[in-house]
């Protein structure tokens, strides 16, 4: 089950995004908490099950780069070229989000997103036609998890649904590349 998408496990996650409810599943990264990123009282929840304060600001996953101009409001064309010759998944913070739960941006109105290269996050995300809410599976101020067996007790039992999808992998994954995108083009690295 490790290696393959279980039609069954996607139809279940899509299901709790649906009805506003948790997510605990593997990304390109690390384990993460998600949700409808344009469902305000679904993001909510999150920031309450990680005891997280209310001015930091989410990232959100898209499984292709066409999708972005649906959310942010103006694109710098570098960013095409980032994303295709990236090798580490690669957060971009764009400036001018739109089409998204307020609660998901910083208090700036930026957002970071991440095209993800994964093949349960792929297809969900593909099913789902909406980007996915993005937030390391532990209690804020606490140690990201490297793997799902790192993951507290506190986090499984908050969420509506966990991903069968990758629970046996017992690799570390790391978190992405961060760069701060301004709409001339210019980047600064947050994160290396």
């Amino acid at each position: 089950m490790i290696n393959t998408v279980q039609p069954l496990d996607i139809q279940q996650a899509l299901d709790t995004l649906r009805t506003g409810g948790l997510l605990l599943y593997p990304t390109d990264t690390i384990w993460g908490i998600g949700c409808d990123a344009t469902d305000p009282a679904a993001v909510e929840k999150v920031y309450q099950l990680k005891g997280r304060q209310s001015d930091k600001s989410f990232i959100t996953l898209l499984h292709h780069e066409n999708q972005l101009e649906s959310y942010v409001a103006d694109v710098p064309e570098i960013a095409y070229q980032l994303i295709e010759y990236t090798e580490r998944p690669l957060t971009i913070v764009y400036s001018s989000a739109k089409n998204l739960a307020s609660n998901v941006l910083a208090t700036d109105g930026s957002i970071g997103i991440r095209i993800v290269k994964h093949p349960f996050c792929e297809r969900l995300l593909q099913r789902f036609r909406k980007p996915i809410l993005s937030t390391s599976a532990n209690i804020s101020g606490q140690p990201a998890p490297g793997n799902y067996a790192d993951i507290s007790e506190e986090i499984r039992r908050g969420v509506d649904y966990i991903a069968e999808y990758g629970r046996e992998d017992s690799a570390v994954g790391k978190p992405s590349v961060v760069i701060k995108l301004e709409a001339g083009g210019r980047f600064t690295f947050i994160r290396k």
